[in-house]
């Protein structure tokens, strides 16, 4: 059972701190789709070498996670012992270092170097990531954990959505020698993310956080194993990861082919922030529609607003006229439908836009040019919720095992390590188009576990209400 061990009845300054770390985490982790690209014209490399980018800092989540799990098993919750405002800030210095190793990485111009600092970054996320999480699921009731995860998620969009276009311009143009592809263009970027890493951490550990601690602090085994939703949500996890991240590091390549789009990086970039910008959509519409507390004309209400606002935010970002994103529109008012449809229900929710995400995927595989493009920037819409349902779902009932499951669900980020790397080599031998059956499989998953936590909740409610009688 997971006590607070401070008394504090607002929770906004603790709630705004956090959202800073997923805005941070999410524009670092954007920027590999930028590296990607970048890194493949530098080093001559193939598409399977360049996901390399990918399965190096994905694959440290899990490899930081399998040794969290461990000493959990062993040694009792590290979270729980040191405290999750102390986890964030150790998550942090790691990450910071991650993105300073970009210097000598770029000095030397060696591409081991890069991936090493990946890594290291990576180890960073994972620590944040299993403190963050829980933490922020914890800042409040229940109930409304999905809805919380999903606003703070939304900020972490806000940086995948920026991203592209800072990232972009700094690295293909600003810094780049005379239009040249240079190691060089990575140093100041990169140096940067390092200062604000630090400043991050600073203002963490100045202001005062509420704790949250189990009762009990010894060693609690592999209980978090014995929960069904949890099993079945780490494979949830590495799919939606796996399929997002696979999805985000082609569009740029794929924008390019001339069956497509036939757009060079500087402006498809835009077209990538776009895709990143429809799960920022759909992550502030879906911590409007999962809050519980707002009536069904009030949610219409500010969704409407929200997505109004945010479609303006990310129009004032891009490079892009009307003429060229209007198109956008349209798929915002089926993800508006589909909030309704699901009625508020987080599992039920993820059900639909898993199967939307589907025939979405199989239009790219099936189509060419604009359709082929606007079907997969859409995908991000659907994403939205996707990493805060899931996991919520997943780590619901917990108690004390909730900081063990949330490592174990952190390591299912394993899944943006691996699908990327799968995906690439699918590429390299039937081109990118078919590799996008890869993420059709993800979604597919994805969709059953939402249908599977959907019969079950209304299954533990009908329970409930023979109970009571």
């Amino acid at each position: 059972m997971m006590n607070e061990t401070k008394e504090s009845g607002n929770y906004k300054v603790p709630f705004t701190t956090i959202t800073a770390l997923f805005f941070m985490w999410g524009f670092i982790t954007c920027m590999n789709d930028i590296l990607i690209p970048h890194l493949k014209e530098l080093f001559k490399l193939s598409y399977l070498q360049s996901m390399l980018v990918q399965f190096c800092f994905f694959g440290a989540y899990f490899i930081g996670s399998v040794v969290y799990f461990l000493t959990s098993h062993f040694y009792g919750d590290p979270i729980n012992k040191i405290g999750y405002k102390n986890g964030m800030l150790l998550g942090l210095c790691i990450a910071a270092c991650g993105c300073f190793l970009f210097y000598p990485a770029a000095v030397f111009s060696v591409y081991g170097i890069f991936l090493a600092a990946l890594f290291m970054l990576g180890l960073g996320f994972t620590l944040l990531q299993i403190a963050a999480n829980p933490y922020v699921s914890l800042l409040g009731k229940s109930e409304g954990a999905s809805s919380r995860l999903n606003l703070a998620q939304a900020f972490n969009s806000l940086g995948t959505t920026i991203a592209p276009i800072i990232g972009g311009f700094l690295i293909f143009e600003f810094f780049a020698d005379n239009g040249k592809i240079t190691a060089a263009a990575t140093k100041v970027p990169y140096l940067i993310f390092t200062g604000l890493f630090i400043l991050i951490g600073l203002v963490l550990y100045i202001i005062r956080l509420p704790e949250f601690k189990s009762e009990d602090t010894g060693k609690i085994g592999l209980g978090a194993l014995k929960f069904p939703q949890l099993k079945l949500g780490i494979l949830g996890i590495f799919c939606y990861v796996g399929a997002e991240v696979a999805i985000g590091s082609f569009i740029i390549n794929f924008l390019a082919l001339p069956d497509i789009m036939h757009i060079p990086e500087a402006i498809s970039k835009n077209y990538l922030a776009l895709y990143w910008g429809g799960a920022m959509i759909g992550r502030f519409l879906g911590a409007i529609s999962l809050n519980q507390e707002f009536s069904l004309l009030k949610k219409s209400i500010y969704m409407l607003i929200a997505a109004s606002l945010v479609f303006l935010l990310i129009f004032a970002i891009v490079d892009l006229s009307f003429l060229q994103i209007y198109v956008f529109l349209a798929f915002m008012v089926i993800n508006l439908i589909g909030f309704f449809v699901g009625k508020s229900m987080p599992a039920r929710t993820l059900f639909i836009f898993a199967l939307v995400n589907v025939v979405l995927v199989l239009v790219t595989i099936f189509s060419t040019g604009d359709t082929s493009m606007w079907t997969i920037l859409a995908v991000g819409l659907f994403n939205s919720i996707m990493w805060s349902n899931i996991f919520t779902l997943s780590i619901h009932g917990l108690g004390k095992y909730t900081s063990q499951g949330s490592s174990l669900l952190v390591m299912a980020i394993l899944g943006g390590a691996l699908l990327p790397l799968l995906q690439g080599s699918v590429a390299d031998v039937y081109g990118i188009q078919h590799a996008f059956f890869v993420p059709v499989i993800c979604y597919l998953y994805i969709a059953f576990f939402g249908f599977y936590c959907s019969k079950r909740l209304r299954d533990v409610k009908a329970e409930q209400v023979a109970g009571g009688h």
